[in-house]
């Protein structure tokens, strides 16, 4: 990226924009790369531990969880208390309770964490017990992320996953008699041999279940996947783009209709219950990451961690020699620019105009205005005023009148890789 922009000062009244020097990161995400099985879609870091492992004996997980929290402890504090803490994964509901409560009290006794913080778990149907829940909730976590993917065992056996369509209600009962408090559900739009109707089958499940909140993700084809090398995008068995496209709006439209909120591209909550930690992501602010292949955006450098676990054991133990200190380069003013367009726009809310043109000038404002004026004229953006009516523009300069820029809903976020790829070719120098 070109690096010859430079970020003025901002005010002390921005304080959710990450480019803010000094960011104090209140968000950890922990890494847990246990799963029973490699799912075909997933190329997530992760260890598989196979079918018959006993998780509370496993020395693979006491190995990992003790050079977790030696990376935890020599991570120094930037003195606030955690707001939200994210156990992802892998499958983090194959790690026993006592390991998850080591976890929690390391993070509490180096960073400290808010008594009204969101600790999220993703657990997958036929991976836990109630009482092992039970034991998580007493542990501290209030949210669970729940990875249903499809309510077709069809599907979900074409997919490489572990559990059943019953796995799934049951796993539903305990939470539902353990009276979580936050219930999140995933579900996977363009699966090899998925139907539309397939999809409206799954939407309609879900919604019935009363979830707090839904993830709908539109499958991705990743190179080293077992799907990544079998399938090409848009040829049989999977669904062509236009029905994906469907797919996408189908989901939007049975989820609003039925009280969701529509608030990030790939996600829904009810009024009240959108994931805190991932907003973290999504507004670019600063966050800590543990564990083997996660990320970290702190002091403005983001570096993620080695993709195994020997590279990532070799990893802490060079940290700790070096005293928590990682030879990381700052991010350049560009790069934080597009990042917080890249990410910003995929949120409902999208981005703040004014506080762009406050920490990068008028511009980079009319950059961004002349990119995007295509794109108006599509109906894929719009823009906020500060009386939150919504308008176009119809000159490039009239991106100054404006408080917010949103992509629309189905329409922009069903195209925003074309509108973020126009902002990547914007020259900002």
């Amino acid at each position: 990226m070109n690096e010859g922009l430079t970020a003025t000062k901002p005010k002390k009244d921005t304080a959710t924009s990450s480019t803010i020097e000094g960011d104090i990161p209140r968000s950890a995400y922990i890494h847990i790369p246990f799963c029973r099985r490699r799912c075909y879609y997933c190329d997530f870091p992760i260890s598989v531990l196979g079918n018959n492992t006993d998780i509370n004996t496993s020395g693979s997980i006491q190995e990992y969880v003790q050079a977790l929290c030696q990376e935890m402890r020599v991570t120094p504090s930037r003195g606030q208390p955690l707001d939200t803490v994210f156990f992802g994964g892998g499958t983090p509901s194959l790690l026993p309770v006592k390991s998850l409560e080591q976890i929690l009290t390391t993070l509490s006794q180096q960073f400290g964490i808010t008594s009204s913080a969101e600790i999220s778990l993703e657990m997958d149907p036929g991976t836990f017990t109630k009482e092992q829940l039970k034991g998580y909730l007493e542990a501290g976590v209030n949210r669970v992320s729940l990875g249903v993917q499809s309510f077709e065992d069809e599907l979900l056996k074409i997919c490489g996953r572990f559990h059943s369509k019953k796995d799934i209600f049951i796993a539903i009962d305990h939470i539902r008699a353990l009276e979580v408090p936050n219930l999140s559900l995933d579900l996977i739009s363009g699966l090899p041999h998925q139907t539309l109707q397939q999809w409206e089958t799954s939407l309609l499940s879900a919604i019935s279940l009363a979830p707090n909140h839904l993830s709908c993700y539109d499958l991705v084809l990743e190179p080293v996947t077992v799907f990544g090398k079998k399938y090409q995008p848009g040829e049989t068995p999977l669904p062509t783009d236009e029905i994906t496209a469907l797919m996408y709006r189908t989901a939007q439209k049975y989820l609003t209709n039925s009280g969701f909120e529509h608030y990030e591209v790939s996600n829904y909550a009810q009024p009240g219950y959108q994931c805190r930690h991932n907003r973290v992501y999504w507004e670019n602010r600063a966050y800590y990451g543990f564990g083997m292949g996660a990320a970290s955006y702190v002091s403005l450098q983001r570096f993620s961690r080695p993709r195994t676990r020997k590279d990532y054991y070799s990893w802490v133990t060079q940290l700790i020699e070096s005293g928590g200190k990682i030879d990381c380069p700052p991010t350049g003013a560009v790069d934080q620019l597009l990042e917080t367009l890249m990410l910003g726009l995929r949120l409902a809310d999208g981005v703040n105009l004014s506080q762009l043109n406050h920490q990068y000038g008028e511009k980079v404002l009319h950059e961004i205005g002349k990119t995007l004026q295509p794109y108006f004229r599509q109906g894929w953006v719009e823009g906020i005023t500060q009386q939150g009516n919504r308008v176009n523009f119809r000159e490039t300069q009239d991106i100054f009148a404006l408080e917010r820029l949103r992509l629309t809903d189905p329409e922009g976020f069903l195209f925003s890789n074309t509108v973020l790829a126009a902002l990547f070719n914007t020259n900002f120098s």
